[in-house]
């Protein structure tokens, strides 16, 4: 059993004893990373040169900072009362700050996304690998410490630990670690137990003598990091309406991080509980470019057989669609019933002819006991029945000969031993979860029935199919629909997701390529790339769709399905012209002449080449008159799923964003302040945003003139001038 300690200088002292001054410490990313104690071992190292300290992790979160006064003002307040007592991790902000002693190096495979741009040393250690990789990455690295969050609970008087949010590398690690020990590698294991944190069950549960050391008390008990909603914009839920038409009705989900995630989310319990309205608002937004794979390949109709989520991030959305019954198709770790399930064979509810079907599917005939145990397990078998030697006996019959091909014992066996439903089912299996505190709550007080439905695995089996269980995986993950955030997309289909062409990472590969290589590899998958059209920085609009980039994340050869605002585009077994001809038609309409001209020039598409009438209007203002009607019915709203800010935080955030996109240049700060002064005097039902700014009695010139550019930007944002 691991040395319980009460405090992490202590824990600290046992590992450096055990393993010496050289440390290469692993930690879970997102909020399975126990902040306290990574953040003693990266003061011990700061204040102590002779320790050689390597920190291996990805997804460091910080809390957000505000780069001007005026962001300060609103920002502040919320982050405290949002992120609480969060504890950060130290050695992230050193590494933002460019102040990381020289003996302390931190490598993380995937960054919170922009948070290190131009930071010398995350740009340096970035290591670039698939995710599924990363556990024999971290063991190449030399890894001596191992640390993790995890939550605890007693049940009949037994200790249990549970990984939590992090089943994603760790799960895949244990095998590895044992390996290790067995050859005499000495790798330490530490769990810091945290009461914030969901306990999961199944394989996010680990023994407790798995750890060496075990830090226990109460103080340490941080909130836990949440992010809250973020805000949906036209373009979001046009691009979220257009993939709902691509999901079929018992296939199988994968959902990204971000915006267009949340869309999606939307998108489908609006197709699901509001159906006329969804069908509605495809045909204002625009259905040509999505009909032919929707009625192929997606549907339009409410699910009834519900979906199945197989995602690397357990996204809050997902308990969204679970309670509105969206996510309903429970999958078994049983190929014989996975088999009979995918053939229409099998219904949740079954007879005695299920023992023939089983047969059918290779069990037995003489059934093993672990195929005995499997089929107890997913309710075949009723609990009270005994196995022994190849027979079955009823709690207070007798023995049965476990024989499938026998009709007389297949007859006794579904008279004294057979359930009547398939139980202990699963409706999501994922690597990582990371959302809101109200998601965190509700994890923590989801019944036990429901939270066994949601199963924490290892990316190894979640991001990929390769493995001894192959086919269990691709049956579970029939009419799969691999949904994921890219930045540009190429005009002969490239995806650029993770760095710039500067070589400066953005984020990182994470499991993007797992996915697109999954849906290639799947008979029935496809990966769906979703990307806004334009993006709009320093006061300049340019296009995401490129003829060509200098870094490319998702290779041409891998292009699927692409999804902009303006429509669906699908690339896969097209030539480069009908590719590029697909692209452009749901392309920005500012920027389709000059990139058809690129890729005429280049020999790639015909001279005569026409962007047909449907597709010559792709502009924000069609977006926003096709959504008009529907926002004035309650619909598509900027946080459909909530939000943790006031409404008038949310109105003052639009306000600053109005400013922010009118000063990214010298020449648009003075046109601005010109503007405010002249046209900033605060207006009619200001006074609360004033107030929340703590500019409702300016008391200095820089305040009077925040007010000034505060009451312009209200006053601008709400005109959408």
């Amino acid at each position: 059993m691991p040395e319980i300690l009460a405090d992490v200088g202590h824990c600290v002292d046992a590992v450096l004893r055990r393993v010496g001054p050289r440390i290469v410490l692993a930690l879970p990313l997102g909020v399975g990373k126990p902040n306290p104690l990574a953040n003693e071992f990266y003061r011990r190292a700061a204040r102590d040169p002779s320790i050689d300290l390597t920190i291996i992790t990805a997804l460091s979160l910080l809390k957000p900072t505000a780069r001007s006064s005026l962001e300060r003002r609103l920002l502040d307040p919320i982050t405290e009362r949002v992120f609480g007592n969060y504890v950060e991790p130290e050695y992230a902000r050193a590494v933002r700050a460019d102040t990381v002693p020289p003996n302390i190096r931190v490598i993380e495979f995937f960054l919170t996304p922009g948070a290190f741009l131009g930071a010398p040393h995350a740009q340096r250690n970035y290591l670039s690998a698939n995710y599924t990789h990363v556990a024999r990455e971290v063991l190449a690295h030399g890894v001596n410490v191992i640390a993790h969050l995890v939550a605890r609970r007693v049940s009949d008087g037994e200790v249990q630990l549970s990984f939590g949010s992090n089943a994603d590398v760790t799960v895949d690690l244990l095998p590895l670690i044992d390996a290790a020990r067995r050859a005499g590698r000495d790798i330490v294991m530490v769990g810091e137990t945290h009461a914030q944190m969901p306990f999961m069950t199944g394989h996010a549960m680990v023994a407790p003598e798995r750890f060496d050391f075990l830090i226990e008390d109460p103080r340490y008990d941080y909130e836990l990091f949440c992010p809250p909603n973020p805000s949906l914009s036209s373009a979001d839920h046009a691009i979220g309406m257009y993939a709902s038409t691509l999901a079929c009705d018992g296939g199988t989900l994968q959902i990204g991080i971000g915006e267009m995630g949340d869309a999606l989310v939307y998108a489908l319990l609006l197709r699901h509980q509001q159906n006329a309205a969804w069908r509605s608002a495809l045909e204002t937004l625009g259905s040509d470019s999505c009909a032919t794979l929707m009625h192929a390949q997606g549907g339009e109709a409410p699910f009834a057989a519900g979906l199945y989520a197989s995602t690397e991030m357990f996204v809050d959305q997902l308990l969204e669609l679970y309670r509105a019954g969206v996510l309903r198709r429970r999958v078994y770790d049983s190929l014989a019933i996975e088999k009979l399930l995918a053939a229409g064979q099998l219904e949740e509810r079954f007879d005695v002819r299920v023992l023939e079907l089983l047969a059918a599917a290779g069990m037995g005939p003489r059934l093993s006991e672990r195929e005995f145990s499997e089929l107890q397990r997913y309710g075949i078998f009723r609990e009270d029945v005994d196995y022994d030697a190849g027979r079955v006996r009823p709690h207070g019959g007798s023995w049965i000969a476990a024989d499938l091909a026998d009709a007389a014992c297949r007859a006794r066996i579904g008279a004294e031993c057979l359930g009547h439903a398939l139980r202990n089912g699963q409706v999501l299996h994922a690597g990582f979860f990371l959302g809101p505190r109200g998601f965190y709550a509700a994890l923590r007080e989801l019944p036990e029935s429901v939270r066994s439905q949601f199963g924490m695995r290892g990316v190894a089996y979640v991001n990929q199919l390769y493995g001894a269980d192959l086919e269990l995986r691709t049956l579970q993950r029939r009419g799969a629909r691999f949904y994921n955030t890219t930045m540009m997309v190429t005009l002969l289909g490239a995806a650029v997701s993770d760095a710039l062409e500067t070589g400066q990472v953005v984020s990182g590969v994470g499991g993007q390529y797992n996915f697109v290589a999954m849906a290639h590899a799947l008979p029935d998958a496809r990966s769906v790339l979703c990307v806004r059209a334009t993006r709009t920085a320093h006061g300049r609009t340019t296009s995401n769709i490129l003829w060509n980039y200098g870094n490319e994340t998702i290779p041409r050869h891998l292009r699927d399905i692409v999804i902009t605002e303006y429509g669906v585009a699908d690339l896969r077994g097209r030539t480069d012209e009908e590719v590029i001809a697909a692209l452009l038609d749901i392309t920005d309409s500012r920027f389709q002449g000059e990139l058809l001209a690129r890729a005429q020039a280049a020999g790639k598409i015909r001279r005569d080449h026409r962007i047909a009438e449907a597709f010559s209007h792709n502009l924000p203002e069609r977006l926003e008159r096709a959504l008009r009607g529907h926002r004035e019915a309650g619909r598509f709203s900027e946080y459909p799923f909530g939000t943790d800010l006031t409404a008038v935080e949310i109105e003052l955030a639009r306000a600053l964003r109005f400013l922010g996109a009118r000063t990214s240049n010298r020449a648009g700060r003075m046109r601005t302040v010109l503007a405010s002064l002249m046209h900033g005097g605060s207006g009619e039902n200001q006074s609360a945003a004033l107030q929340r700014m703590g500019l409702d009695q300016p008391r200095t010139v820089p305040e009077w003139l925040e007010r000034r550019l505060v009451a312009y930007a209200l006053k601008g944002a709400n005109s959408g001038t």
